[in-house]
């Protein structure tokens, strides 16, 4: 099973390296993000785009790396806890496109990401792609990123979207899926439990017609 630590040990090298910033003087930051010169302290701000920087030379998208340490600034995180926060989604970034591929599109990586980050293996991005080769992961992606933070479990999660698209689930019954399971939810059903059936009722004759007035009961023991 692979790490994100294990895909890009130049970001995770350039995190130490950043992190140590903070604790010597102040560095010269006139080519900073003015974003983050007006919003964080020097030497958090210095770290940041040493680490934003590294990450544009990779390749990856950067703006989200911006956008992590402003939330850091809103939420008044300290500079360590900033740095190391904008570093983890460097290296999630990283090893989302090496998972999905190279040629992924930007918001496939920014969202696998944001899968890797909630739990999801690098494995199932991969697998993903497999399954689905030339077609957009954006759909596929999202809804298990949603199934994740209504707390359905990163195995159940990713194991039902992997085996619908393996199964050629359209996109537009991933969203209703992942409707269904909202509903259920609210109703009152634990949400790996929603996902798991759900999931299941989709790969049956007929499942992508299942309605909310047909929520899947367990199994008889």
């Amino acid at each position: 099973m692979r790490t994100i630590g294990r895909i890009a040990p130049a970001l995770a090298l350039l995190l130490v390296a950043a992190l140590a910033l903070l604790l010597v003087a102040p560095l010269a930051h006139a080519d900073l993000d003015p974003r983050l010169k007006s919003r964080l302290d020097a030497e958090t701000a210095t770290a940041v785009s040493q680490i934003v920087a590294q990450a544009q030379a990779s390749g990856l998208p950067t703006e989200p790396l911006v956008d992590k340490a402003l939330e850091g600034a809103s939420k008044k995180a300290s500079g360590p806890r900033i740095v190391a926060a904008v570093g983890q989604y460097a290296l999630a970034l990283a090893g989302a496109r090496d998972a999905l591929g190279r040629e992924s599109r930007e918001t496939e990586i920014v969202v696998g990401a944001g899968a890797l980050l909630a739990g999801v293996t690098a494995d199932s991005l991969a697998g993903l792609r497999a399954a689905l080769p030339g077609r957009s992961l954006v759909v596929p992606l999202v809804v298990m990123a949603d199934l994740l933070a209504r707390r359905v479990p990163a195995p159940t999660a990713s194991n039902a979207i992997l085996a619908a698209s393996r199964a050629g689930v359209r996109d537009v019954e991933l969203l209703k899926l992942r409707a269904r399971v909202e509903e259920d939810i609210r109703g009152g059903m634990p949400p790996g439990t929603s996902a798991m059936m759900r999931g299941r009722a989709l790969l049956e004759p007929g499942g992508p017609l299942l309605g909310p007035q047909s929520r899947p009961r367990p199994s008889a023991p």
